[in-house]
């Protein structure tokens, strides 16, 4: 909205006009009502309902017109102050919505609750009844165009009890009201931020107990997601049950599973939040179900962020694993598969009844091209019964509804033919199978092909389906050709071929003709039966008798035609939340079924295979791939180099010591093998030849740091808090990615602490690990450990070029590369030849003298630094006449005679 000209904020009653400005000891009835609503939502910016607008004062309209870069103005008066206001458009105001809770704002929408009319039968000076109709927050958002298809909208609640004199248990409820998903989970205080990032939720609600504990109050602060917290009062296990018990009709929550105090707490509160914010809707929730501990592989947050697993460091899901293998074609299938990335599982059954649905569509070409053509004309039907369970749906919803409930038939009839059928895809299938789909033929029978956005403007129900709303809108057909009939039979007897009958909000139906004409209108013999009503710019308007009747059949033609319609959409609405357990149902199969399907499509097209997992401490990787960077150099056209990984161990996990220059892959290496873990445990091929995978518990990975100016940390300090947490939680099930532990130090320092560091991973956690790093002494601990050996990134040498050959293989790097690789970077050519001075002295000194550590005593630094270009090098004979020779043009006996002269040079 460029300026305030764009809108015209209006209060209903008594007229259209904005009422005066108020005397300065004086509150205006509109001003004190809306005082009185904002005072009840101090915490959200409130849009107060105004005609065609929604307006915010105060305070409220400065941050808002900051936020959204729209006109601030004032509106009179208030204690000798100018009112400070702005306002957006009713139509646009999702738009509005999600720029404001995108900055976190929340925003409490205040309607008109009652007709302007019947505001005026109280007095002419009463206000229209407002109040708050929802309170819109980044974790209970519905809106189509505020909400990303591909990813769930988690509300996350938490809730803690003692489990011991030192240790807290914590209790987590995720819920996404946008398609009713509801899991408990419960975690100690180790686990708590891997199980929040897992969810990744938009918003979470913190007991002020716990919002105010300094071990996690920075922790709440640096977190992305929108943090509310809430008081203590009605957050018992006792009034938590009662709650759950009531929102979901039961005696018992014995049939939903067995749940802990803390999980109860948190579900509770959970649900009480949604109340509050949702108002008089209630939205369709599945019954909790329940995530038991150590389901889910564990990762960290700050190993999710090195992995980019649904994220690259940069925030942009493009580049990040997620992106790479989506080939979903539902919202729901990219929801799922997003959630089975970060919560891969840890149970070797579970993986297997995954990997088994998506082997059968590997090996049926056919089925899985047929189940994908039906999933693509598949809409989000999760989404689409929330919104009309929450009273927020128009009549795409119900369309929504209907295709997919047709896609579900397709799909079940699909699968019903489908022979030996795996345990996941055979559920899918009978849960669609069981589905009642005569719904989906009456919404079939009932819409129109073309929908209206809102059902309050009409026109949805198709022609036929309803006699007496054909009936009405027949009526309502047969005036408008009257109304044409009538406009030529004026336009004959006035003589005025330019007259028209015409209809605005104001004054209905009128004759508007011409001024000249318009004058004669007023006289005899036209004066009574053409009513004056307006004079405009060359124009004038007039109203007859015959257009007032007219005008009157019409309009209730219009408003009976509309409550028909209404009504039949409130049935229709009806029909489906009866069924809205089944529909969920059906959704999570549709899901199932696409995620499935894809990453079956995924395994075919690249060349993935299918991985071992069980329960050993296996990690044998052959023919490894990253499959990011593979993709990238893919689109390329470049190769990439694959390579094996063997951590394997019986009672304890296996250590590779991975040296090498830089940029020879040893980060690319790393994060390879976590990324194949992640994937195997999420029931997904991998890319690699062969794979066994020993389940893995929990997943470790620090690679690469940056400061923490914020919080005062440099980036050794980052690295370190990042590695006493891997180093103070590893088991001997986990598996642990480091990489150049100790070089953001001094150089004894930094090797110190990596020693130590590679000694307690072998002796204490006994874990799996890659380990990286550019301290070459390290690989000595491969002769005094068993469980430790060495590996190394292969180059070769060219014309005093380093070539980077990515290739993993058994043995120690005797050099790093620091400087081919600074002068492919372009460091100045002096800079890197005094580097390689110092370097063949600093190597000299260390082979006569290890333990001289001064390096004041090193005679090359008494020699000063020179900015000299490079000594030119000598002309190479040899080298110009072999350049100047043209295999192509010389007959066999020249290329004889050249060869014999070459030599002769040499």
């Amino acid at each position: 909205m460029s300026s305030q000209a764009a809108y015209q904020s209006s209060e209903t009653a008594p007229s259209n006009a904005a009422p005066a400005p108020a005397q300065d000891s004086r509150v205006t009835p509109m001003m004190a009502q809306y005082i009185e609503i904002k005072a009840a939502n101090p915490d959200s910016l409130l849009f107060y309902r105004m005609g065609d607008f929604y307006e915010l004062f105060f305070e409220d309209a400065e941050i808002a017109s900051q936020s959204l870069g729209i006109v601030l103005t004032k509106r009179g008066k208030h204690q000798g102050q100018d009112i400070p206001m702005c306002g957006v458009p009713v139509e646009r105001a999702d738009d509005y919505l999600q720029r404001l809770i995108g900055l976190g704002h929340r925003v409490a929408v205040c309607e008109q609750t009652e007709d302007p009319a019947e505001a005026k039968k109280r007095g002419s000076k009463s206000v229209v009844r407002r109040d708050v109709v929802r309170l819109v927050t980044p974790g209970t958002i519905t809106e189509e165009r505020l909400l990303e298809p591909g990813r769930a909208n988690y509300l996350l609640a938490i809730a803690r009890r003692r489990a011991s004199d030192t240790q807290w248990c914590y209790g987590l409820a995720a819920v996404d009201i946008s398609t009713g998903h509801f899991v408990l989970s419960e975690t100690d205080g180790t686990g708590l931020s891997a199980e929040i990032a897992r969810f990744e939720p938009r918003e979470i609600l913190v007991p002020d107990v716990i919002h105010d504990d300094p071990d996690l109050r920075s922790f709440w602060q640096e977190t992305r997601a929108s943090i509310t917290p809430l008081s203590r009062e009605g957050l018992d296990p006792a009034s938590a049950e009662r709650r759950l018990k009531d929102y979901f009709g039961v005696a018992t929550l014995d049939s939903f599973g067995a749940f802990s105090p803390a999980e109860i707490t948190a579900a509770g509160s959970a649900l009480f939040y949604i109340e509050k914010t949702q108002i008089d809707s209630r939205p369709a929730l599945n019954p909790p179900s329940r995530d038991t501990s150590g389901a889910a592989l564990a990762i960290d947050a700050a190993t999710r962020a090195n992995l980019e697993l649904t994220r690259t460091l940069s925030g942009e899901r493009a580049g990040s694993l997620l992106a790479t293998i989506d080939c979903t074609v539902t919202p729901g299938g990219a929801r799922l598969l997003a959630e089975r990335l970060a919560g891969p599982l840890t149970h070797p059954d579970r993986i297997r009844d995954r990997q088994d649905a998506v082997t059968t569509l590997v090996g049926n070409n056919d089925l899985r091209d047929r189940l994908r053509r039906i999933l693509k004309r598949s809409p989000d039907l999760a989404r689409a019964i929330s919104r009309l369970s929450l009273g927020r749906g128009g009549p795409r919803d119900l369309a929504c509804v209907r295709d997919g409930l047709f896609a579900a038939r397709e799909l079940g009839l699909e699968l019903a033919i489908a022979p030996d059928l795996p345990k996941e895809l055979l559920a899918a299938a009978q849960v669609l199978q069981g589905l009642r789909t005569d719904v989906a033929d009456r919404l079939a029978a009932a819409l129109a092909d073309e929908l209206p956005l809102l059902k309050r403007d009409g026109g949805f129900v198709r022609q036929g389906f309803d006699s007496n709303l054909d009936e009405l809108r027949e009526l309502q057909q047969d005036s408008r050709r009257f109304i044409a009939a009538l406009q030529a039979r004026y336009a004959t007897e006035t003589g005025c071929r330019t007259l028209r009958v015409k209809h605005n909000h104001m004054i209905g139906y009128f004759v508007e003709v011409p001024q000249n004409v318009g004058e004669d209108l007023l006289k005899e013999p036209w004066k009574d039966t053409f009513v004056h009503r307006q004079t405009m710019a060359g124009a004038m308007r007039f109203s007859t008798m015959e257009l007032g009747e007219l005008e009157s059949k019409i309009a209730s033609a219009a408003d009976r035609a509309l409550k028909i319609e209404l009504a039949l959409f409130d049935e229709m609405v009806q029909t489906l939340l009866a069924l809205s357990a089944d529909v969920a149902a059906a959704a999570e199969a549709i899901a199932v079924i696409d995620v499935t399907a894809s990453l079956a499509d995924l395994a075919m097209r690249l060349d993935w295979t299918r991985p071992v997992v069980d329960a050993s401490l296996a990690f044998a990787v052959k023919g490894g791939r990253h499959p990011v960077v593979e993709a990238a150099l893919k689109r390329d056209g470049v190769p990439f180099i694959a390579n094996d990984s063997n951590l394997s161990g019986k009672d304890a996990g296996h250590i590779l010591l991975i040296t090498g220059p830089n940029m020879g892959g040893k980060s690319t290496y790393l994060r390879q093998n976590a990324l194949i873990v992640v994937l195997a445990q999420m029931g997904s091929y991998v890319p690699a030849r062969e794979a066994h995978i020993g389940i893995v518990d929990r997943l470790f990975s620090r690679v690469g740091a940056a400061d923490d100016l914020a919080r005062g940390r440099s980036t050794f300090m980052v690295e370190m808090v990042e590695t006493a947490a891997i180093l103070n939680q590893a088991t001997a099930r986990s598996l642990v990615i480091l990489d150049e532990i100790g070089r953001g130090t001094a150089t004894f320092d930094g090797l110190s602490i990596a020693w130590a560091a590679i000694e307690h991973l072998h002796e204490a956690n006994r874990c799996r690990a890659l380990f990286a790093t550019h301290f070459h002494e390290l690989t000595a601990l491969a002769e005094r450990m068993k469980r430790i050996s060495n590996a190394t990134l292969k180059v070769t040498e060219w014309n005093s070029e380093v070539v980077f050959l990515h290739e993993v293989v058994p043995g120690a790097a005797d050099r790093s590369y620091g400087l081919q690789v600074a002068r492919l970077a372009g460091l100045p050519g002096p800079v890197v030849e005094r580097a390689k001075t110092i370097l063949s002295e600093l190597e000299k000194s260390d082979r006569e003298a290890p333990k001289r550590a001064l390096v004041d005593d090193l005679p090359l630094f008494a020699v000063p630094f020179r900015a000299e270009p490079a000594a030119t090098p000598q002309r190479d004979a040899l080298r110009e006449a072999l350049d100047a020779l043209d295999p192509d043009a010389m007959t066999p006996r020249e290329a004889l005679d050249a060869l014999y002269r070459l030599k002769a040079q040499r």
